[in-house]
């Protein structure tokens, strides 16, 4: 009898327990929310007021420039996006086609304005960063200058790493010790059967 007791109690305690965990990570997830665009150039700045070691006055002339640097790019990358579909609005469309079903063939007229527009943009992000390059060399050394262009593209192949690592998973899938290198080994696996 004293057994089953202690089963039981045992039982109830790890269910509340359970419960107990479940209500944190929906209170973690509705405070954990993306930063908005604004946010991520604030702290973008700051990183990188921080990377080049910058004095109160210096930092003072190079963030308004720098934001304003941020803003632009962003905008020129976002030039070629088509806007994404809400989830209400995406029903019955090709939004919602399963993952294994292929995309629609794209024609060469489509192929060709989607290349053209990615060289419009290429040599828009030149022109910018030129611009700004003249901007930061009032203000910085080419020491510095050459900082911010390697900090950029160190911090480009961190968010390629994390997309690459997180493509795959489903919205509010989580990320678990192994899991993304055993996912990438099984597609880059060569089949046994073509050795042979």
């Amino acid at each position: 009898m004293k057994t089953k007791f202690i089963y039981v109690v045992l039982a109830v305690l790890f269910m509340g327990s359970q419960m107990t965990l479940s209500a944190q990570e929906k209170d973690n997830k509705e405070k954990k929310q993306r930063p908005t665009p604004e946010q991520m150039m604030q702290m973008q700045t700051n990183q990188m007021v921080k990377a080049l070691m910058l004095d109160d006055a210096t930092a003072a002339k190079f963030t308004p420039i720098y934001e304003k640097y941020l803003k632009e790019l962003r905008d020129c990358r976002m030039m070629n996006r088509e806007p994404r579909v809400k989830k209400e609005t995406a029903q019955g469309t090709e939004a919602k086609t399963a993952k294994g079903t292929p995309r629609p063939v794209m024609t060469d007229a489509e192929i060709a304005k989607m290349l053209k527009g990615q060289f419009a943009q290429s040599r828009k992000m030149l022109d910018i960063r030129e611009k700004y390059y003249n901007e930061f060399s009032k203000i910085l050394s080419q020491k510095q200058i050459m900082k911010i262009y390697q900090q950029e593209k160190s911090n480009m192949n961190k968010f390629r790493k994390e997309f690459d690592r997180r493509k795959g998973q489903r919205p509010g899938q989580g990320h678990k010790p192994g899991q993304g290198d055993r996912q990438r080994q099984r597609q880059h696996a060569p089949h046994q059967g073509q050795n042979k």
